[in-house]
């Protein structure tokens, strides 16, 4: 069926809130990094101004900035590694212009030997970076009278506030990985309601739209996979936070099995849209199967986002795993690759609620022949 420019527009501006909608959230999931870059600058500037009477403290907020950044990963040995480089780079631009003066050759020069005591430090490609970097604008700034050196501990400061701050994190990034984990399962749900109308009704439009919807969904796991490493990052190097360790490394557990469950919907909703396209009827059974799976889903996503396992849904995922081994079988490859997957999003759920591989599909009954 030949597809209107309106309907085209229409699509095209769903997309492009969907986009928005998504860079809005990853904003906000960054707003408490932001403030605190923002703050541990303002803080770097004041104790170098007020506490060390130095009239404009560049490199203060700047090695504040630069070695703390918005991401949790190996927070510490990141901000520790580029306070140092940003430090080494500053002292040698520093002692080479008071030696040596400003130019291209004090440049070449001042890059060398930044690089290489970092290297014999044995720093990673972040300090040694930062040192080259640093030194070069300290070569390249003139320096205020009776200035030297105070540029270095600048530097110090602000890298000694970025460790200061490393250290405080937020109860959000603990959170985020249950909230994302429902949101998956909440857009899972949607999906399986929908896959169920079409096979109903036989939509071709809503199947389209359904198939569409169902592959722009990768980001959700993208998203998961960033929440649950940010998480673990988090109560690894936050003393503040590591009796939440247990807890956020459980939810870690948890992406594969729910990365499955949604790339097995997918393949539902691209077998649905092709039965709806070859106007093929779907079992009667198989739609309220479907349903009943969207609700056990449901049940699922409230246990994670209330940071339970969803040990209270088993026995709707149960109940929904044996009601597949009594749909009726069809040659069709379609119908049996529905079934198939009805059935894996169920094996691959259960495991959200505390059993194993082998424990989830051992709980779902073969299908009758």
């Amino acid at each position: 069926m030949e597809v209107s420019p309106f309907d085209r527009l229409d699509r095209a501006l769903t997309r492009s809130r969907t986009s928005l909608g998504t860079r809005v959230e990853r904003l906000r999931s960054k707003s408490f990094a932001i403030v605190q870059c923002a703050l541990a600058a303002g803080v770097a500037w004041l104790v170098a101004t007020d506490v060390l009477g130095h009239d404009t403290p560049f490199f203060a907020p700047v090695a504040a900035i630069v070695s703390l950044g918005t991401s949790y990963g190996q927070r510490l040995r990141r901000v520790a590694e580029v306070a140092v480089g940003v430090a080494l780079g500053v002292l040698v631009g520093d002692l080479m212009v008071v030696w040596l003066g400003s130019g291209w050759w004090q440049i070449s020069l001042v890059v060398t030997i930044a690089m290489s005591v970092a290297f014999l430090l044995d720093g990673g490609p972040l300090l040694v970076t930062q040192a080259a970097v640093q030194s070069i604008i300290v070569s390249t700034l003139i320096a205020s009278p009776g200035g030297a050196l105070t540029r270095w501990t600048d530097a110090l400061v602000g890298g000694a506030v970025a460790l200061v701050a490393a250290t405080v994190v937020p109860a959000a990034a603990l959170r985020r990985p249950r909230e994302q984990a429902a949101r998956v399962l909440r857009k899972e749900a949607e999906m399986l309601r929908a896959a169920a109308d079409v096979m109903i009704d036989g939509e071709l439009d809503r199947a389209l739209d359904l198939l569409a919807d169902a592959r722009a969904t990768d980001y959700l796991i993208r998203e998961l996979r960033s929440a649950a490493d940010e998480g673990l990052a988090v109560v690894a190097s936050s003393p503040f936070r590591v009796r939440h360790k247990p807890g956020v490394r459980r939810m870690a557990e948890l992406v594969e099995p729910l990365d499955r469950s949604l790339r097995s919907t997918r393949v539902l909703t691209r077998y649905v849209a092709l039965a709806a396209y070859k106007r093929r009827p779907v079992p009667h059974g198989y739609p309220i199967v479907a349903r009943e799976l969207a609700a056990a889903v449901d049940l699922v996503a409230d246990e994670l986002h209330a940071n339970r396992m969803a040990v209270a849904a088993q026995p709707a995922l149960i109940a929904v795993g044996m009601a597949t081994s009594e749909l009726p079988r069809e040659d069709a490859l379609s119908i049996e690759v529905m079934l198939a997957q009805l059935r894996a999003v169920v094996s691959d759920l259960l495991m959200l609620t505390g059993m194993d591989q082998l424990e989830s599909t051992d709980a779902i009954p073969p299908p009758r022949g």
